[in-house]
Order: structure tokens, then C-alpha cells, then sequence
């Protein structure tokens, strides 16, 4: 068995305000469906980066996630080649704004002068 995920984001920053949100995000979704086997973690960091790239989230939780897929075993050229594949059928800018976050994480010069 896999190393349990332990998820406590949700609590450390909404616990007083949203408590029914922070139990669902900590318990729930990293507590019980990350954990859950069918599917192994590396895949579920993939699926989990390109279901974000879909719906045009590149904010600071894309950037965990590409973060978590890193640590999970994900290379540079796995990430580049599932980034490029996605494009195809999210749209390109999606494709860029996820590889500039991509760049940084597995630690690349970044250059935003994309001409």
C-alpha cells in the first residue's frame, strides 16, 4: 500500500469559515479519494493537472499540483509530452499558461518573451 495522503489545507485556511468546505477538501477529496487504490497516485496527479489545464485554472493550485506530480514520479518529458497532448484539445494558450508553471516547478529557465 501507498503512503496515505494527509490533506489539511482546507482546515489551516478555512476550518472557522467554511468548516463543511475544509471537511469535504480534507477528508474527503485528498482523504478518501486520493487514497483510494484503482487508481494509482501518479496517474491521479496527471489526470488531476490536465482536468485543471481543461478548465483554464492556472492559478496557485495548479501550480500544487504540478508540485505533487513532481513528487510523484512525473518527469519533465512525461509533463511536456501530456501538457503538448492536452493542448490538442483544451487550446493552445491553455497549453502555454500550463507550460510557463510547468517551466518553473521541474526547475527550467522561464522566459516570457514567447515570440
Amino acid at each position: 500500500m501507498a503512503e496515505k495522503i494527509v490533506q489539511t489545507a482546507g482546515r489551516n485556511q478555512l476550518g472557522e469559515f467554511a468548516p463543511m468546505f475544509a471537511h469535504l477538501n480534507d477528508d474527503v477529496l485528498f482523504g478518501e479519494v486520493w487514497n483510494e487504490e484503482a487508481i494509482d497516485v501518479k496517474t491521479k496527479c496527471i489526470i488531476t493537472v490536465v482536468s485543471l489545464m481543461a478548465s483554464g485554472i492556472t492559478d496557485s493550485s495548479l501550480t500544487y499540483h504540478l508540485q505533487n506530480a513532481k513528487a510523484h514520479g512525473v518527469t519533465k518529458e512525461e509533463i511536456a509530452a501530456i501538457i503538448t497532448h492536452a493542448t490538442m484539445y483544451v487550446g493552445w494558450p491553455k497549453g502555454w499558461a500550463v507550460f510557463r508553471l510547468a517551466k518553473e516547478v521541474w526547475n527550467e529557465k522561464s522566459d516570457d518573451n514567447y515570440s
